[in-house]
């Protein structure tokens, strides 16, 4: 997905949710397909956590958000055999991890959030993707290689 201008990142963080569809950028002739609906989505949450934090720090309340790649669940095993099969197999082949995460692996991000451990940390995205997405910009995975 490319990157949104600053006045569309503001709208994602800032729009108040009854009115997120009537933006623009989210009209359906603006949305290309699925992924790119998916992309969208997953944008306007790290937007929201970081304009939601300011608001929630001021009752001392923290607030983060896990973005995980594909996670070894029975929904993802059926894609894995279904008509997306090769592209994700293709992606683990090329991704730094190499392979799937798992709910455990997951659960330990959560866990660190929101522990002690994490009190620092707020306003925050934690892409945990094994590598995925940083192999789409700087690795195999790059559209034009």
């Amino acid at each position: 997905m490319p990157q949104l201008t600053p006045k569309q990142d503001r709208q994602l963080a800032m729009t108040p949710t009854e009115e997120l569809l009537s933006l623009d950028i989210l009209q359906p002739e603006n949305i290309k397909d699925t992924l790119h609906a998916y992309q969208m989505a997953k944008r306007c949450n790290e937007k929201r956590v970081m304009y939601e934090c300011v608001r929630w720090g001021e009752r001392g309340a923290r607030l983060n958000d896990i973005a995980p790649g594909i996670i070894v669940t029975p929904l993802a095993i059926d894609e894995f055999n279904g008509p997306r099969g090769d592209f994700y197999k293709n992606m683990f082949a090329k991704c730094p991890a190499g392979r799937p995460g798992t709910a455990d692996e997951m659960a330990n991000i959560a866990e660190l959030l929101m522990s002690d451990a994490g009190a620092f940390i707020t306003g925050s995205t934690f892409l945990a993707d094994g590598g995925a997405t940083a192999s789409y910009y700087y690795g195999p995975l790059q559209p034009n290689q």
